[in-house]
């Protein structure tokens, strides 16, 4: 599966053909069926032709997924547009307003496997959808699994991304890693993929002994900064360590806690000594990991009710609004409710 969004940057209504084939021919590529792939036409021409009939411009991210061999389609549509008053309203279908955004949202969920939307009013509106070739149940999650998602974007113009994440079950509980390979590009993209290697194959779930392997894998890479979160449920407790400016946040509703990492950089220089922090654990915290291609000056507490909405519109709402386009971005949330 690729991780990383591809994007459209829409700024007027003569892009849409354009969009709506190229994201036709990608499904058919990938294994859709013709009625599928109709469908797909269907919600990729009503999300985009909205976005510029009551935004006047956004992006849709775009990436090819599957879940149990089943092919589909992973999308994100953002605006900075008016928002929607009423988005249960919306949701009906056939609904039309030329007040608000809402044409069509009702075929869209209709047609989707996952649909999600969050708007503010006078700041804008995110949207996530996966179409698979055929239609699914979303599969059970295990009590012991977080629900996740990650949004990961290239440094504009390039065709890898130096940014990576990784989860993996432990023992206790599950262990996470993200990094930011130095600069971008290829070498950037080395460096991450040495480290998310190394990641995979320690068998040790305290992080700062998990840097220090990261840190002697890579050290004929041009390096990275990375944070790893080990979170033992049974113990009750996130044990964290990190190198460089990956942002990390435990959030208990509106309060978080920062987590500060130390100076260097993995493969080149890390502190002869390194001490995890620790913080206890409790039902639905959530964990908030990203990149400095995202703004760190964000408040939760000005995204009305996001924390009841799932980890992809928490992360695609907080990435639409900070996204700086200096670099590759990545930004995870994930949220613990047992």
């Amino acid at each position: 599966m690729d991780k990383v969004f591809s994007s459209f940057v829409i700024g007027d209504r003569s892009m849409l053909s354009f969009i709506k084939r190229e994201l036709h021919n990608l499904v058919i590529e990938i294994g859709f069926s013709p009625h599928r792939a109709a469908e797909t036409d269907i919600v990729i021409a009503e999300l985009t032709s909205n976005l510029i009939k009551f935004a006047g411009s956004g992006e849709l991210l775009y990436r090819r997924i599957d879940a149990d061999d089943v092919p589909g389609i992973e999308l994100y549509c953002l605006d900075n547009g008016p928002g929607i008053d009423n988005v249960a309203k919306t949701l009906n279908d056939g609904f039309s307003t030329s007040n608000t955004l809402g044409q069509g949202l009702g075929a869209v969920k209709r047609l989707s496997d996952t649909f999600g939307i969050y708007s503010i009013k006078g700041r804008g509106t995110v949207q996530h959808v996966k179409l698979f070739e055929k239609s699914r149940e979303p599969a059970p999650r295990h009590r012991t699994e977080p629900d996740a998602a990650c949004m990961m974007t290239n440094y504009p113009g390039e065709k890898v991304c130096g940014d990576g994440f990784a989860m993996k079950p432990s023992a206790k509980g599950t262990m996470f890693m993200m990094g930011d390979g130095l600069g971008h590009g290829p070498h950037a993209h080395e460096a991450i993929n040495c480290a998310a290697q190394a990641f995979r194959y320690s068998r040790s779930t305290d992080p700062g002994e998990v840097i220090r392997e990261i840190h002697a894998q890579v050290k004929r890479t041009r390096g990275l900064v990375c944070t790893i979160a080990h979170l033992d449920k049974k113990a009750g407790q996130w044990t964290i360590c990190g190198v460089g400016n990956i942002a990390t946040r435990i959030y208990l509703g509106l309060e978080n806690k920062t987590y500060t990492p130390y100076n260097g950089i993995i493969g080149h220089n890390i502190p002869r000594t390194m001490h995890n922090t620790q913080h206890p654990y409790s039902k639905d915290q959530m964990l908030l990991m990203h990149s400095d291609g995202i703004r760190t000056k964000w408040k939760l507490s000005d995204y009305p009710s996001l924390l009841k909405e799932k980890p992809g519109l928490i992360a695609a709402s907080i990435y639409k609004d900070n996204w700086r386009g200096t670099d590759d971005a990545t930004i995870m949330a994930a949220k613990f409710n047992d």
